[in-house]
């Protein structure tokens, strides 16, 4: 595997001295040096990932292409692997971003394309001038392809300056079918503690409790700093814990504010901050005109079950069996798998939830009208009583618009409940 930048190259780029390099890497300049570094480390393997087949296409028909993410998700490396002929200059590097951003011309005369330019973000007034160089060849495709770890940041930019010119993909960590493609061994709790991280399963030798602790600590000094001018960083971590606290539950901006001793305007800015830099995940209600009484309020979810584990004090799969929070932690890894099935299928703004003054159903997936149900159970033998919300919905919304009911547990294999509702292990949602 082809170790990326983000997921694990910073690191990699410290260790290796020139020395290590070739005579005639010696001699080149960093940003070369930083692109030998990632793509000469290799360790285990690659663990393919279901976005590429996108990437590629967007590459040949599209002249820019975006891909945005949470940091270490794997965007660099996986951009490096599918294109080795592009160059390659990280933002990241003080002294690209200052060129970058005073000396925009200069910059992009250094680095023509095609070219991946990393962290894209640090530079806004780099865009206008990306747009010129676009134009000047406008059917040339895959000219540039951007990465970025802050989210509403870059769409900003993007969509200033390069509408109509770019494609734009995101990379959440590893999905549970990626994960058992590359290593069909996996333990399912496993893969919920050790969370979605490339390099935490490419290379199974790494501590994944020291691995978020270091990942907390980068991301509040890099990140939060930037993003939100946070002046205590020991309370926006204290923010980021009690988001933990409450995965899988219905948000309450108020009772937030009120835990970590901080105004209402700062903990909505603060959760506007986690969902840029895509640590956290807002899941809307969906309603409709004949379910007036279904709240109005989104579901918050940690984005990756690995950190939620790390912030809850969840560090081994025997933890997670007894662990309160069990249930919780199963809702996110549900989420994040229905997530990530809707963007494969290209249905963006498919998934909610359902729920009125006393019940829930946990995931809604609206196709054109036809819903279908999902309720998340910490089980391994669910029952009928399992099922009792599911059929209350779909007596509520009207069985005709009701495609299937489904129960996600633990279970090995899928079978039948009660009213032709189904029991299916996580591995089969697809």
């Amino acid at each position: 595997m082809l170790v990326g930048k983000r997921g694990f190259g910073r690191a990699v780029v410290k260790r290796i001295s020139l020395i290590e390099c070739s005579p005639e890497l010696a001699t080149i300049n960093t940003p070369r040096i930083a692109k030998y570094a990632i793509l000469s480390h290799i360790i285990r393997m690659w663990i393919a990932r279901d976005i590429e087949p996108r990437l590629q296409r967007s590459a040949r028909t599209r002249p820019v292409v975006v891909l945005t993410g949470a940091r270490q998700t794997g965007k660099t490396s996986t951009f490096l692997r599918l294109f080795p002929n592009h160059g390659f200059v990280s933002l990241d590097l003080p002294t690209e971003a200052e060129q970058a951003e005073k000396e925009p011309h200069d910059f992009l005369r250094r680095h023509p394309p095609p070219m991946i330019v990393d962290e894209v973000q640090y530079a806004p007034r780099l865009f206008r001038h990306l747009k010129a160089t676009v134009d000047a060849s406008r059917a040339r495709n895959g000219q540039f392809l951007l990465t970025g770890s802050q989210k509403f940041t870059l769409m900003k930019s993007v969509s200033e300056s390069l509408a109509g010119r770019a494609d734009i993909a995101e990379l959440e960590t590893l999905s549970w079918p990626e994960i058992l493609a590359a290593l069909p061994q996996t333990a399912l709790e496993m893969a919920i503690v050790r969370g979605g991280f490339p390099e935490l399963h490419a290379n199974p030798d790494i501590d994944h409790v020291a691995f978020y602790n270091s990942y907390l600590a980068t991301y509040l000094e890099r990140d939060v700093r930037s993003l939100a001018n946070v002046g205590n960083l020991r309370d926006f971590e204290r923010f980021l814990r009690a988001c933990g606290l409450r995965s899988a539950n219905l948000l309450n901006k108020a009772d937030l504010a009120r835990d970590v001793g901080i105004a209402p305007s700062t903990a909505n800015h603060w959760l506007s901050t986690l969902e840029a830099s895509g640590q956290v995940v807002l899941l809307e209600p969906w309603f409709s005109n004949r379910t007036k009484s279904i709240v109005k309020s989104p579901k918050l979810y940690m984005a990756d079950t690995g950190l939620l584990c790390t912030l809850l004090n969840v560090r081994s799969e025997d933890a997670l069996r007894r662990s309160p929070a069990a249930g919780a932690i199963w809702e996110t890894f549900v989420f994040a798998q229905l997530r990530g099935r809707e963007r494969r299928a290209g249905r963006a703004g498919s998934l909610f939830f359902w729920r009125d003054r006393t019940r829930e159903v946990d995931f809604v997936i609206d196709l054109g009208g036809r819903l279908e149900l999902f309720e998340a159970k910490w089980t391994e033998l669910p029952t009928d009583g399992d099922a009792v919300n599911l059929d209350f919905v779909r007596k509520v919304v009207g069985k005709s618009r009701v495609a299937s009911g489904t129960v996600v547990c633990r279970t090995p294999n899928s079978f039948p409940l009660v009213n032709g509702f189904r029991a299916l292990p996580v591995s089969q949602l697809g």
